[in-house]
């Protein structure tokens, strides 16, 4: 058995420089436009598993009609879902598709001319699961650390330095960030996600060529 430790988001986000506020995809769907064609960064599933989640949240909510056009946009590809963010903080491209919600906070918050987009259909959400494994060297050491994991000291340390999100009740938000409460979310199926990691990939690649 394991519990959540901890959360992330795969949110679109756009580079404030590059793109103006009223001008920003607000849905996934806005990225299928024309104009964004040549100027989004997208991280592979094949390499991340926070895109990876994100990758069947999406497929599961929009169909995979909605990545075959996303292809045609001609996205750049990237390995690592902090990639994406800090491509968009470069100046290198304009939108995000997906990408670690935890980096483009930090990387906001340092002054980079990023900014974040929860989408309209919802934004997928990425659990961060914690278990003690059954031939744990050490299980009682093990436990002493699952239950620091989930104290208020250690969730809010993750919250505050890591730009993380979590569900312990008296973790407090950062001023500035969007509390979890407050954002639509795609939620995870990790049982789901194993049994078709093969074939999301597969797909994914035959796609986009990745």
């Amino acid at each position: 058995m394991y519990a959540t430790a901890f959360a992330s988001l795969s949110p679109i986000g756009y580079n404030t420089n590059l793109v103006k506020p009223e001008d920003a995809p607000t849905t996934f769907a806005d990225l299928l436009d024309p104009r964004w064609q040549g100027k989004i960064v997208k991280g592979d599933p094949n390499y991340s598993g926070t895109v990876f989640t994100a990758t069947f949240a999406l497929s599961r909510e929009l169909g995979w009609s909605y990545f075959e056009r996303l292809a045609q946009q001609k996205v750049v590809q990237v390995e690592s879902s902090r990639d994406p963010p800090n491509r968009l903080a470069r100046g290198e491209s304009a939108v995000q598709a997906d990408g670690a919600h935890s980096e483009l906070l930090l990387l906001r918050e340092r002054g980079a001319p990023v900014e974040i987009v929860y989408a309209g259909e919802g934004t997928p959400l990425i659990i961060a699961p914690s278990a003690v494994f059954k031939t744990a060297l050490s299980p009682n050491a093990a436990r002493l650390f699952q239950s620091f994991l989930f104290s208020i000291e250690a969730q809010q340390r993750l919250v505050d330095a890591s730009g993380m999100c979590s569900f312990h009740r008296l973790v407090k938000e950062k001023s500035g960030r969007r509390p979890l409460s407050t954002i639509k979310l795609m939620k995870s199926d990790s049982e789901a996600i194993e049994a078709q990691r093969e074939d999301i990939k597969a797909r994914y690649r035959s796609i986009f060529g990745a």
